[in-house]
């Protein structure tokens, strides 16, 4: 998936995270990440983003995430909305593929 623009998703309320997604003129994935709790989750945070740019085939972004204690599927959600809209599109599939 190509992002076109920034796009974002999430509330700066408790347990949820902001995102905001776009595109690079680096082939790199960058990740700034301010959060209360980075010490103990910045890893699993980051790989939590990471996991959902790799599921969409994106291998070059600017993201800033500003986490106010969101749990993964939080994090999820957040980061595949902003994706979608940085990438202008409107065809979200809805479905969960995974056991849950």
């Amino acid at each position: 998936m190509n992002l076109i623009k920034i796009g974002m998703s999430g509330t700066m309320e408790s347990s949820d995270i902001n995102i905001i997604i776009g595109p690079s003129d680096e082939d790199v994935i960058s990740i700034d990440l301010k959060s209360s709790v980075e010490k103990q989750f910045g890893r699993q945070i980051r790989k939590v983003i990471r996991d959902i740019l790799k599921e969409h085939n994106i291998t070059s972004a600017n993201i800033k995430a500003v986490d106010k204690g969101a749990i993964d599927y939080v994090i999820r959600a957040r980061t595949e909305t902003a994706i979608y809209r940085a990438a202008d599109r409107i065809d979200y599939i809805w479905e969960c593929d995974k056991d849950v």
